[in-house]
């Protein structure tokens, strides 16, 4: 049962390190489909099947996200990016570039702005299709507690009053136009200067792209007993002055007190769950009193879910000091 779906991802991780790793000769459809044991046709028309869309349209769209960044956030040579992401020369990447963008590179570097990215897919997910974590390992890693002050900065992002979860958020946000996974994370990914962003390329913190849940007295009860808005975007500097494409809301986050619950790296596949309950037990049974402090349920106050299984699963909850 899933074994294609299983292969599929196996395919487009190694479009992605492959990518990032400069090697053209490695995302040729006929090494992928050597590395999956399959013929070029058959692998092509299960790529389709799986995730909507063909192979050679996805990889173009990749190599085209990836540069993009490039020409955003570097000083290199066009001709150079172009090379490194597999085009033949500037005039290839100018006309692929701008048929996607609406805006050549150079125009871009000299005016950059939101545009919509093709993010990675991820077809496999056991979670999402309701398998469970493997359970072969069980972290026995402690969950940490500490205290930080966050400067003020600004946070884009979309946001949901009825979504109850990161899976129901995208589920809810999946039926309004425009309001997407695909269309949100992608806008999200051509933001330059986000505060989280390590460069990665998954829809995560890696790349910048935090969960959030806003002190909302018109938002829905949550589990943990308060009112509140989920939300989903990117931290950015307090003099942000950018655009906020549509449907995208820009709210100021003044500086703030927040206690921080943080586990470290883990085995997506094989402990996520335990672990989001370890860290949901912390939380419970945290003694904010004898902290000197209260949770701070103040609306308009922000708490931040930051998800990476390379570097920790943590989330970090607004406090008044007493």
């Amino acid at each position: 049962m899933y074994e294609w779906q299983q292969l599929i991802q196996r395919t487009v991780d190694q479009i992605d390190a492959s990518l990032r790793a400069h090697d053209d000769e490695a995302v040729a459809l006929r090494r992928l489909s050597e590395t999956l044991g399959y013929s070029e046709y058959y692998m092509t028309r299960k790529f389709r099947e799986i995730s909507g869309m063909r192979l050679r349209d996805y990889l173009r769209r990749r190599r085209l996200a990836f540069a993009l960044k490039e020409v955003r956030d570097s000083s290199r040579p066009l001709l150079d990016i172009a090379l490194d992401y597999g085009f033949s020369s500037h005039e290839a990447f100018t006309r692929a570039f701008e048929q996607i963008y609406g805006m050549t590179p150079s125009d871009y570097r000299r005016h950059p702005r939101p545009v919509i990215l093709r993010t990675k897919i991820n077809p496999f997910d056991r979670y999402l299709f309701g398998l469970g974590e493997i359970g072969m390992v069980k972290s026995s890693e402690n969950v940490k507690t500490y205290f930080v002050t966050i400067p003020a900065h600004k946070f884009l992002h979309i946001e949901n009053r009825e979504s109850n979860g990161y899976w129901d958020f995208w589920q809810k946000q999946s039926q309004i136009p425009g309001q997407d996974h695909e269309t949100v994370c992608g806008l999200l990914d051509s933001i330059p200067n986000k505060l989280d962003d390590a460069g990665g390329n998954e829809s995560n913190c890696t790349a910048g792209q935090i969960m959030a849940y806003f002190n909302d007295p018109t938002g829905r009860l949550c589990d943990w007993g308060f009112l509140r808005t989920e939300c989903y975007g990117v931290r950015l500097p307090a003099d942000y002055a950018g655009p906020v494409p549509t449907p995208l809301l820009l709210t100021d986050i003044p500086q703030g007190e927040y206690v921080v619950f943080e586990h470290g790296p883990f085995d997506y596949e094989q402990e996520c769950r335990t672990v989001e309950e370890k860290i949901e037990a912390a939380m419970r049974s945290f003694d904010y009193a004898a902290n000197g402090c209260a949770l701070d349920t103040t609306p308009g106050r922000i708490m931040y879910l930051y998800f990476d299984p390379g570097q920790y699963f943590k989330y970090i909850r607004p406090i008044r000091v007493l």
